[in-house]
């Protein structure tokens, strides 16, 4: 390959991966992009409404052009996938995009365009269009915190969802068997009562299906307080991942210039000292790091140590004073 195709590949890499602020044209992209998805949904809306029928091909053209260059970035980032991927073998990379999360949201957008009529299945592959109201969230840093904190917490919400679902399941087998005798329509099985525990447990109780024996009652109590806690627990966990995010980003709006004597400097994705060694910071800024803690690790700031994102420097700027 030669050396221009490289550079065009790899520049094309850089714009329509989520662009830093000093990236003009990949920042413009992302713009456009979010700019075309927004259009697309609401195109999508409005052509379920009647009144607009008198610009119904105005909005199928609108639908197509959007969709075109939905496929024209989805066909980018498959060519480009090498670089995304810099470890595997092209075709590795490829085939490891494709099923990844953007990889599936992005296919997920195109499908429907091509199957919008015939059966009901295909029909309902149009809900498939918003998800690419996802590829939003990538490029905001207010939305990366929501993804940031799902992460971080995924194992205690995962514990709190199971918890959920162990007494959705034991609440259904227990009012399948105080109001089955009294409901056997209702209450057929153990399985029926899933629906029931589902709107008891999550606080939204709908009253289609209810109990009415005295035992049946007096359960439905105990499950609705049970619901009260228990939903709360997931509700919590998040709640903490969001004020440690913001406390986060708070703390890295600190500039070097206001350091005083001892302080410390969290390193974000946006810092100037990002992918700098521990020396050349120390030359550049004149400031003395004394370590830096990485993943809740102590880490000695030898002047090799090059710096990672998310990485808290605590350093001294007396240096700066002199």
């Amino acid at each position: 390959m030669s050396n221009s195709y490289l550079r065009v590949k790899k520049r094309t890499f850089d714009i329509i991966q989520i662009g830093q602020r000093s990236d003009t044209p990949s920042l413009l992209f992302d713009w456009c992009l979010s700019g075309i998805i927004i259009i697309n949904i609401i195109t999508m809306f409005m052509q379920t409404f009647s009144q607009f029928e008198p610009i119904m091909l105005l909005l199928d053209i609108i639908e197509a052009v959007t969709m075109i260059l939905f496929c024209a970035e989805y066909i980018l980032r498959i060519w480009t996938a090498d670089l995304l991927y810099p470890t595997l073998s092209p075709i590795k990379a490829r085939l490891r995009f494709l099923v990844s999360f953007d990889g599936i949201i992005d296919l997920c957008t195109i499908l429907p365009f091509f199957y919008l009529s015939g059966f009901v299945a295909f029909r309902m592959l149009r809900v498939g269009r918003i998800f690419h109201l996802f590829r939003i969230n990538a490029v905001y840093d207010s939305f990366n915190i929501i993804t940031t904190v799902l992460y971080e917490k995924r194992n205690q919400i995962m514990s709190s969802v199971f918890i959920i679902i162990v007494l959705m399941f034991a609440s259904s087998l227990g009012m399948y068997s105080a109001e089955h005798d009294a409901q056997p329509e209702v209450f057929r099985n153990a399985f029926s009562g899933i629906w029931w525990s589902m709107s008891t447990l999550l606080t939204v109780g709908y009253g289609d299906i209810y109990p009415v024996t005295v035992i049946g009652k007096l359960m439905a109590i105990c499950i609705a307080f049970f619901g009260v806690g228990v939903v709360a627990i997931p509700t919590g966990i998040i709640s903490a991942g969001f004020v440690e995010q913001y406390t986060k980003r708070a703390h890295s709006d600190m500039k070097l210039h206001d350091i005083r004597e001892v302080g410390e400097v969290l390193v974000n994705k946006d810092s100037e000292l990002l992918g700098r060694t521990i020396a050349e910071i120390q030359e550049e800024y004149g400031m003395q790091v004394f370590l830096l803690l990485r993943n809740g690790l102590t880490v000695i700031a030898t002047d090799k140590v090059e710096v990672t994102e998310n990485d808290i420097l605590f350093v001294s700027s007396d240096k700066m004073k002199k």
